[in-house]
């Protein structure tokens, strides 16, 4: 099992490696969380707009491992762009997951969905909704405050006038589409990159090059594509509600060679997500609740 940590920027360890749990339903997200944790993962991921924290909730209490070992982060809902609209919620996710308090709580977008990476950056917005998650934190609510789908000058927007700094922006990387300037930046400030959709949806899973260096290794694609992420400095968290892909994803006691890391930060990059392709952070519009 890949065990390893990163302190954050305030000292908080962070298992690099954590479960996704987008998609999944209270019943498959608590069944996820139990089959994650006896597989020995240690990092639940979930958001307010999954739907599905009552679920995760569950999965914690009835995974026969104490809450003090597992990391959870959740995320503030895109749509959230008040301190008060903010502050409700972070509470509202804790009485729905039954918990004292959050590892980590991330802002789910600079933007609504529906105007995602449009004119309207909402700065001043994502400020006033910043200053809840710091209040938050300072009252022990959550113990790391973060970001998610953050340009770097929304992230600098935050670090103009903050008082505790990003500790995480969480973002789409995966093999094909590597935003390394956007990575460095964060780097660079301190701020840990997780990836999000490190598989790609899948989608990466019938690249040829891909193939065949996962082949090189005697490992699949999917643990190629996580030891890739890994080895760019992210953490990741692959969602998956089947214990035989959640204990695969989780064997990635192997290392990329150099020159296949540069094969693979240049492969072509994926056009169609297939099913997923309509999300906002793939270039189209939001059709359902949740976006990742």
């Amino acid at each position: 099992m890949f065990n390893e940590t990163y302190k954050l920027s305030n000292g908080v360890e962070i298992p690099l490696l954590g479960l996704g749990t987008w998609l999944l339903d209270d019943e498959q997200a608590a069944q996820a969380v139990r089959d994650a944790v006896s597989s020995g993962y240690r990092h639940i991921d979930t958001a307010q707009a999954y739907m599905n924290e009552v679920g995760i909730g569950e999965g914690i209490r009835s995974c026969g491992v104490a809450r003090e070992e597992l990391f959870i982060t959740t995320k503030v809902a895109a749509e959230a762009k008040t301190y008060k609209e903010v502050a409700n919620s972070i509470d509202e996710s804790l009485t729905k997951m039954g918990l004292d308090y959050l590892d980590l709580l991330i802002i789910h977008s600079p933007q609504p969905w529906t105007e995602f990476r449009e004119e309207n950056r909402y700065f001043e917005e994502n400020k006033e909704a910043w200053k809840a998650m710091e209040d938050a934190y300072k009252a022990g609510k959550v113990k790391a405050i973060g970001l998610s789908n953050f340009l770097q000058d929304d992230i600098e927007n935050i670090l103009s006038s903050c008082e505790i700094n990003p500790m995480v922006n969480q973002i789409l990387a995966h093999v094909s589409n590597t935003p390394l300037e956007l990575i460095e930046f964060c780097q660079k400030n301190g701020i840990l990159v997780e990836a999000y959709s490190p598989i790609a949806h899948g989608a990466v899973l019938g690249n040829e090059e891909a193939k065949v260096i996962a082949d090189k290794y005697g490992v699949s694609v999917a643990q190629l594509c996580l030891r890739y992420d890994i080895q760019h400095g992210l953490a990741v968290i692959p969602k998956t509600a089947n214990p035989n892909h959640m204990k695969n994803n989780a064997e990635l006691d192997f290392v990329i060679s150099d020159a296949d890391m540069e094969i693979l930060k240049n492969v072509e990059p994926i056009q169609d997500y297939g099913e997923h392709s309509y999300f906002p952070v793939f270039g189209g519009k939001l059709k359902g609740t949740a976006n990742e």
